[in-house]
């Protein structure tokens, strides 16, 4: 593939949707038209407006609910919610189904038959408490406290799970990021000393490579880089073996070949250093390793990154000086999703070091660091148990693993040995492994191994389903949630609270309520003796008025500067500036500069699986959602014509996928827009649970056919390390 046949003309995409026209004159005018009609025909009905903040996705995008006689009708953005630019995406308005889902948990429930055989009894709020306590006590006797796993998904109330684990005595938490973005964690603050947010708005130039902003949706960066490109002329070059939306509305995309990124972030190093396109006053005075770098980066050319990404070595070397020309204002974009390879720590490194020779650090359409939010945190003493383990089951396992999110597949493979200790008790709160990691049938063996697990979570996920004890967890719109700080890049950083906005439907109860209830139990109370706004009271202390702005608008922002935060402060690093060759790296035994590792090439006969993320999808918790069922009913398996061709299979037909762990049925999509050695399904469906009647037996589970390989230094999932063959099934 010609460098001339992968560029695209946004323009021209832009007349050919009709998006330029719509946005001049058409939107506005027909919709006041059509609303000015209706409003002469039918009287308008009052309707009580309620702020709160979208639990649809870890976005928390400002919402106002519209509930009249006790139902929400309709929820509508909140305009003065900067982070989300006012806007509310199709998740946040299926927020509603959410809470009107008829395959809603609605009362306690208590296994009575085997594991995953679908036999439930309805129990009361005292009697699941009770027994929830009772479990955990003997769990604790039997196996000491940190014979107990906890995890959480990312949820207002999630803190409070942490809060118990502590107070109980384990040190055992795992968190949904070590599946998602630890890697690019790990890989930027140790090369700025924090996690940047990027300032794609005023961003003359960004290098995306595996993001997916225009599908898989954050704000503001999604919308802020629309904005960026129509109207401040940034140009967009996307990296993605997939031809997504983004990669449509780019200027150039390349289908570069899984697991060579590293390679041309080295390559535009080579280049940028080679040619002496970087600022020497910046690199001087604000990094840390340059010469080392140099020499690093000496046998990454152009022309050996063409050879490995697939990308040609003159579009590489035109890449890295336009980027050079339009810096500081340039970036390689950081991402989310980095859970990729065994190197994704590495992987991201580079992406880190080339942002460090732009030198946009700290600075307009660069990567920016954390302003101040105002909250302060609530502070407890925690019992100290002499009767325990020392250590996390999973500590010492990788070398850089960030403790207060653990590592899943390494605590699963842990538990399975039983290496050091025992775990016998889980406690899990909206986060549902068994949708979400990689190896199914390895998390139900994890499951059995259990002597109880509870489940706190709104929907009869996969994981509830074979779970001990399954509690009905509140919507977001029903309950009282502590204050929680966002940060928006340049848009804003800011305060956000929930009241509820109707009351709470069936017997369902927070998790803050049901933390507090097993803690009364366990004369572990005192830890809880509080009420959620006596705790957002605390959080609030510094920031007089806040309540009342909150209240007012729906949002509170703490002025603070935008830009040069780091002017006369020094960075969070061994040098105290920003590392290009990392000093804590070398002592550790770890590559102190990224090294490129050819990835292991594909088998014949096989492909590449590869993830991925939609506007609609968040990973299992939204394909049972009515809604967004409506629009996105299924998944699909993505195969490239010449592929399809070679095994005899055509668009439509169902085709067995299958891998080293599992395998699963689903019907090809037969589509050029996807490499021809790699394939690709959402996640989230073909759910083992039958109280999810859109999910279940609907598409397929990529959860039972990806293998559970992980990032070496991390310890995050490596979701793209999985080789598959896809045959076409016979009727």
């Amino acid at each position: 593939m010609s460098e001339s046949s992968q560029k695209i003309s946004r323009r021209d995409f832009f007349k050919a949707s009709g998006l330029i026209a719509a946005g001049a004159v058409g939107g506005g005018a027909v919709l006041g038209g059509l609303r000015k009609a209706r409003a002469a025909a039918v009287p308008v009905k009052p309707w009580d407006s309620k702020f709160s903040a979208c639990d649809m996705c870890f976005n928390k995008c400002g919402l106002i609910a519209r509930v009249e006689d006790g139902v929400v009708t309709k929820l509508d953005p909140n305009s003065k919610f900067l982070k989300s630019r006012g806007m509310l995406c199709a998740r946040g308005n299926a927020g509603i189904d959410q809470v009107y889902d008829p395959d809603r948990l609605k009362y306690p429930l208590l296994r009575v038959g085997e594991r995953g055989e679908g036999k439930w009894k309805r129990i009361s709020w005292d009697e699941a408490l009770d027994l929830a306590a009772q479990k955990m006590e003997a769990v604790r006797k039997d196996y000491l406290p940190c014979g107990h796993l906890f995890s959480a998904g990312t949820d207002l109330h999630s803190q409070f799970v942490g809060r118990f684990a502590e107070v109980y005595g384990s040190f055992n938490v795992t968190s949904h990021e070590s599946l998602c973005l630890v890697s690019n964690n790990r890989a930027f603050l140790d090369t700025f000393g924090e996690v940047p947010f990027a300032d794609v708005l005023n961003s003359k130039y960004i290098v995306m490579a595996g993001a997916n902003r225009f599908e898989a949706l954050v704000t503001p960066d999604s919308i802020d880089l629309m904005t960026a490109m129509r109207e401040n002329g940034c140009k967009l070059v996307t990296l993605d073996p997939r031809y997504t939306k983004t990669a449509a509305l780019s200027d150039e995309w390349y289908p570069v070949k899984p697991g060579t990124d590293m390679a041309f972030m080295l390559a535009l190093a080579h280049v940028i250093i080679g040619e002496k396109l970087y600022d020497p006053q910046w690199v001087e005075e604000k990094t840390y390793g340059l010469e080392q770098l140099a020499e690093h980066v000496k046998q990454y050319t152009p022309g050996f990154a063409a050879d490995q990404c697939g990308i040609p070595a003159e579009a590489i070397a035109r890449i890295a000086r336009e980027l050079a020309e339009a810096a500081p204002a340039a970036m390689i974009y950081p991402g989310r999703r980095s859970s990729d390879y065994e190197d994704s720590t590495q992987i991201r490194r580079s992406f880190a070091i080339v942002n460090g020779l732009l030198g946009n650090w700290d600075r307009p359409g660069g990567l920016l660091a954390a302003r101040v939010v105002g909250l302060k945190g609530v502070p407890y003493e925690a019992p100290w148990y002499d009767e325990n383990h020392e250590d996390r089951i999973d500590a010492d396992k990788v070398p850089m693993m960030f403790e207060h999110e653990g590592s899943f597949l390494l605590t699963r493979d842990a538990v399975l040995a039983e290496d050091p200790y025992a775990i016998r008790g889980w406690f899990i709160y909206k986060t549902n492994p068994m949708a979400t990691v990689p190896n199914r049938k390895k998390t139900i063996e994890m499951m059995n191994k259990m002597d109880f697990v509870t489940v706190v979570d709104i929907a009869m996920s996969d994981t509830a389903w074979y779970a001990d004890l399954v509690l009905p967890s509140q919507s977001y719109l029903e309950r009282y949630d502590p204050c929680s700080g966002l940060q928006g890049s340049s848009a804003c950083a800011c305060v956000v609270k929930r009241d509820p906005v109707i009351e709470p439907l069936y017997e369902s109860r927070s998790l803050f309520d049901v933390m507090k209830g097993i803690a009364n139990r366990m004369e572990l109370g005192e830890y809880f003796d509080f009420t959620i706004p006596e705790y957002r009271e605390k959080q609030l202390r510094e920031l007089p008025g806040a309540e009342k702005i909150l209240d007012r608008d729906g949002v509170y922002y703490n002025p603070s500067k935008v830009y040069g935060i780091y002017d006369g402060r020094i960075y969070k690093t061994l040098s105290k500036k920003i590392e290009l060759y990392n000093q804590r790296y070398e002592q550790m035994g770890i590559d102190p500069l990224p090294v490129y590792t050819v990835p292991t090439k594909v088998p014949a006969n096989r492909f590449r699986l590869v993830v991925g993320r939609n506007a609609l999808v968040t990973q299992g918790s939204t394909a049972n959602n009515a809604l967004l069922h409506q629009l996105l009913p299924t998944n699909t398996l993505w195969i490239n014509p010449n592929a399809a061709k070679k095994f005899n299979i055509t668009d439509g037909d169902l085709v067995e996928v299958s891998s080293s762990v599992g395998r699963q049925e689903i019907k090809a999509e037969v589509t050029d827009r996807i490499r021809e050695d790699t394939v690709y399904m959402l996640s989230g469906f073909n759910t083992l649970s039958t109280r999810q009647h859109l999910a279940h037996g609907n598409g397929a589970s990529i959860a039972e056919i990806l293998e559970g390989g992980y990032d070496t230094v991390t310890g995050n999932a490596a979701l793209h390390t999985t080789f598959v063959t896809v045959t076409r099934k016979v009727a």
